[in-house]
């Protein structure tokens, strides 16, 4: 199952660079991230083509972080398949943690990182729903 790093910053000036500059050297890529602001904190929450080396290098340099396990679902890009994927999930009493998505192909393809409370026998029933799931090596793959 994929893995997104949750990493805890400071909110000032450089920690986003110092976060960014312990991953490029240590040949970290980074596909997607979100911020959100937590006052004197923020969270960077980050899909990285290597997240259990991310966790290491960056928990070895001190910053705090913790990794999740994610669903990434693929969806159409076009209106009401967010609404779609948000519909089944409810149908079935699945609870969404946490979610952020983007584009990978405008117009045709989509993704929506879903952290969620309970994981199983959702990849089936996402499935028979017409979805697909990412694994990790296709995750690490949209970087090709």
């Amino acid at each position: 199952m994929p893995k997104k790093l949750h990493v805890f910053v400071e909110n000032k000036p450089g920690r986003l660079e110092s976060v960014t500059e312990v991953l490029y050297k240590n040949g970290i890529n980074v596909i997607a991230f979100t911020i959100q602001d937590r006052g004197d904190f923020g969270m960077l929450k980050l899909l990285a083509d290597k997240p259990d080396q991310a966790y290491l290098v960056l928990a070895d340099k001190g910053f705090a972080c913790a990794v999740k396990e994610v669903m990434m679902v693929v969806i159409k890009d076009k209106p009401g398949n967010l609404y779609k994927l948000t519909s089944v999930l409810l149908r079935h009493k699945v609870n969404i943690v946490d979610a952020h998505g983007f584009v990978i192909e405008p117009g045709k393809k989509g993704v929506c990182c879903l952290e969620l409370a309970e994981t199983k026998g959702v990849k089936q029933l996402l499935e028979k729903e017409g979805f697909s799931l990412m694994d990790e090596e296709k995750l690490a793959g949209l970087l090709l």
